[in-house]
């Protein structure tokens, strides 16, 4: 049986504070509940600090050899926190995650500091490792139809229903650009029938209007019909093969075997379909701060990299059929 959000939160809630002295427990408690409470920070945000300040304190038990207390921390050198990501960086981790460790270390230090526990400048004393920068890798619109499409797992010995209900998440996905937290986080009330835009609940409880193509509430319209299952107006949309919400691991093994079955490379994920989304809109010309507001982005910056996709695309294609490229 899948694990709820909520166990989940609760078990990694439950491990960093048994890695923890008890006043690092308690302050770690005040850290949380202001992540959520001031920061606005989602269940899964907060889960993954969690996760990552408790892997700190093991590893700094490990190096001091006893579980660190606020004292400890205040005290704390660079060279203690260096040998702390070494450790991880031996595991062979890759960069991005060392600095996401260093981050909610950073976190929680800045947390003490303001509580008046004592100031950690050890942390910000050592530089995050650097991240090698990667460009998002869209699929080609035709990849993304076939996607889709429900016909293209006609041969599978599966429901109608479900063949339906995949083709409709993946439409969301890549015909309103949401992330797949966001598409399986919809109720009915959200999509209703004819509906041409939804209110979306993005990182950090942040909501946006999108969109909605006929295409996808088509999509939706042929799954609502086929699904066996009643569908509360309060209740998830998606649902799973026994009535429960709908696992984000489903989608993604659909879009596995899909892949296969088209040739696409491993790169073809749910989640580069909305990278599609934001690329296919900016090589037909789609403004870059409507694309911004349509993904959720809290930065334009972050939605600028796909003008290198972009680029890179047309360069590609210069090269290919300029006669002296």
């Amino acid at each position: 049986m899948a694990m709820s959000d909520e166990d989940r939160a609760r078990r990694t809630r439950g491990a960093l504070l048994s890695a923890a002295a008890p006043d690092v427990a308690e302050a770690a408690e005040a850290w949380l509940a202001r992540l959520a409470h001031e920061r606005r920070l989602s269940a899964k945000t907060q889960e993954a600090y969690a996760r990552d300040l408790a892997l700190v304190l093991l590893r700094l038990t490990a190096h001091l050899g006893a579980r660190p207390t606020l004292a400890d921390f205040a005290h704390l050198t660079p060279a203690d926190v260096r040998a702390v990501l070494a450790s991880r960086r031996a595991d062979g981790v890759a960069p991005r995650t060392l600095v996401r460790l260093l981050a909610a270390a950073r976190s929680f230090g800045r947390h003490l500091e303001r509580e008046g526990q004592g100031k950690v400048g050890a942390l910000a004393a050592v530089r995050a490792p650097k991240v090698p920068k990667s460009l998002p890798k869209p699929v080609s619109p035709e990849a993304a139809r076939a996607l889709a499409d429900p016909a293209t797992r006609a041969g599978e010995e599966r429901a109608p229903w479900v063949l339906a209900r995949d083709a409709a998440v993946i439409a969301l996905l890549y015909g309103a650009g949401l992330r797949i937290s966001e598409a399986l986080g919809l109720t009915p009330a959200q999509v209703p029938p004819g509906v041409d835009a939804i209110t979306v609940t993005g990182k950090g409880n942040k909501t946006r209007m999108v969109p909605l193509i006929p295409q996808v509430t088509a999509a939706i319209a042929d799954y609502a019909a086929l699904c066996p299952y009643a569908l509360a107006k309060d209740r998830p949309l998606f649902r799973g093969a026994k009535g429960g919400a709908l696992s984000p691991r489903i989608v993604q093994l659909a879009v596995e075997r899909m892949r296969g079955a088209l040739g696409l490379p491993q790169s073809a994920t749910p989640h580069a379909l909305r990278h599609s989304f934001a690329t296919h809109l900016l090589a037909r010309g789609g403004d870059l701060r409507a694309i911004q507001e349509l993904l959720g982005h809290a930065s334009l910056s972050t939605t600028q990299i796909y003008t290198a996709v972009d680029t890179t695309a047309l360069m590609a294609a210069y090269r290919a059929a300029h006669p002296r490229a």
